[in-house]
């Protein structure tokens, strides 16, 4: 080779290193394309395309699919149902359900009753992008029923193009790491997906770079240890069950939990029942449902449950009782994950799923292992908006984590100030504080909740409590509405 030569190569050579650095153009170590980043005044990165199984196309998945698509990454979504909703796609025959839940794997995954409305109003419910604005023809009401919310979310799913990642009927059985002696090296770390066809019984084995957990957190039933209650031979069922009132006529019912589905069922049934016995630790209740009870003649605020009889009988800690015909328990719902393993790096304590760095990562995992959707008590969709946006720019390297210790000294911080405020370990996950979701969106460069979102949500809250029974029909927040309406997010991004 030729001096001459060799000089022209190396010009050549310097040249292309150079454009390299001026123009921001990085080789993908995945698509082994050229990628050209625009960051603004980012640092630069490089733009990695991965292959990611997002479990559960409810509407933490299908916003997390969204995320992902728009992030460039090659996404396939599993779930179980023929529809996508998770929770929101209403499933009316329980009939081979077990009343109460025992069973690992379950026929049913939603727990919406027929006659369920949101709790909160309809402006509040929007992705950042996509309002949840009345539709000519549909249940215009501010707080409508389940089905126009699962309307909503086929909306949301046309509009962006994904259902066409979607493979609906499909059971994911297990989920596991192929690779994990590379503990160090998170580019090597793939995971193992095996999916059953619910209708052919094919099993299917796949790999993935990343898995998204969008499973939701009201399907497994979690039922009380009440003294007698494995011996009492009457009806016992869960509300994971509960459909319509109807069933109930004539009975003596006691609902067990005086949560938002306790309230409302009971209310329910006191239209067709003889006598509905609302059992609640706290006897300390809102003024709203006192003054429910007051309207209800054959509605009656009980203490805790004592212990059941074999014949019947319901006794109350506070020495009264009660002969019933069902015990309807409104008791919650277990965080649980039957697919995953993960050598428990990632275990269910007391309802606990950790350890999770802000409810998202592990610390041992991330990023390629994810949950979305755990917070409860929050204005959930915006938030699980933040949180898959957070997990497609950590796949695709336009940020990064911190070290996995410091990430165990944030989540034992976040241990310490739950106990520090008397909340149970069960209710780690139970948020109800603007605060957390604006410092959350600090945290991965997302904007704040919009003041109207916080104002309307507080407004409903105080509403319920106060008229429980009136508050999603009537309410006093008509001039705070209006503006709201005219903010552009709803006059300049109306759903299409």
């Amino acid at each position: 080779m030729t001096t001459i030569r060799m000089r022209a190569i190396y010009k050549t050579m310097r040249k292309i290193i150079n454009l390299i650095i001026e123009s921001k153009i990085f080789s993908s170590p995945t698509t082994n394309k050229m990628v050209l980043v625009t960051s603004g005044n980012e640092v630069p990165t490089m733009s990695q395309s991965k292959t990611v199984c997002v479990i559960g196309a409810g509407p933490s998945g299908l916003v997390s699919a969204r995320e992902l698509k728009k992030e460039g990454h090659k996404v396939v979504v599993m779930e179980q149902n023929e529809d996508v909703g998770g929770q929101w796609l209403y499933q009316p025959n329980v009939e081979e359900e077990d009343p109460l839940g025992k069973f690992k794997t379950q026929k049913v995954h939603s727990s919406v009753y027929s006659s369920l409305r949101l709790t909160t109003p309809r402006e509040i419910m929007g992705f950042s992008d996509f309002p949840f604005t009345a539709k000519e023809g549909r249940d215009t009401r501010r707080f409508p029923g389940h089905e126009e919310l699962w309307l909503y979310l086929k909306d949301f799913c046309q509009v962006f193009g994904l259902r066409e990642m979607i493979r609906f009927n499909v059971r994911v059985d297990f989920v596991g790491m192929v690779n994990d002696d590379n503990d160090d090296d998170d580019s090597t770390k793939r995971w193992m997906v095996k999916s059953v066809e619910k209708k052919t019984g094919e099993v299917i084995e796949e790999l993935f770079d990343a898995v998204v957990v969008a499973t939701g957190h009201y399907a497994y039933p979690r039922l009380p240890s009440i003294k007698g209650m494995d011996y009492w031979k009457r009806k016992q069922l869960h509300s994971h069950v509960y459909r319509v009132p109807d069933p109930f006529r004539d009975e003596v019912v006691v609902v067990v939990g005086c949560s938002t589905s306790g309230q409302d069922i009971s209310i329910e049934l006191t239209g067709v029942a003889k006598e509905v016995h609302l059992s609640a630790k706290p006897l300390d209740i809102p003024r709203g449902l006192s003054k429910v009870i007051s309207n209800h003649k054959n509605l009656h605020l009980c203490p805790q449950i004592e212990s059941l009889e074999e014949e019947g009988r319901v006794n109350f800690v506070d020495g009264s009782c009660v002969v019933a015909d069902t015990i309807l328990y409104c008791t919650g719902y277990w965080y649980k994950f039957p697919f995953l393993e993960s050598k428990r790096r990632v275990e269910v304590d007391d309802n606990r799923v950790g350890p999770l760095f802000e409810h998202t990562f592990s610390p041992f995992l991330s990023p390629s292992l994810s949950f979305v959707g755990i917070p409860r008590k929050l204005i959930g969709f915006p938030f699980f908006e933040s949180q898959a946006k957070w997990i497609a720019k950590l796949l695709s390297g336009k940020t990064s984590l911190p070290p996995s210790d410091q990430m165990m000294q944030s989540i034992s911080d976040f241990y310490r100030s739950r106990e520090a405020d008397g909340i149970p370990k069960r209710n780690t996950h139970d948020i109800a504080d603007f605060n957390y979701s604006d410092k959350y969106a600090d945290y991965i460069g997302f904007p704040h909740l919009e003041g109207w979102r916080k104002e309307l949500c507080l407004s409903a809250i105080l509403n319920s409590l106060e008229n429980l029974e009136t508050y999603r029909d009537s309410w006093d927040d008509d001039d705070l509405l209006q503006e709201t309406l005219r903010n552009p997010y709803f006059t300049q991004l109306s759903t299409p």
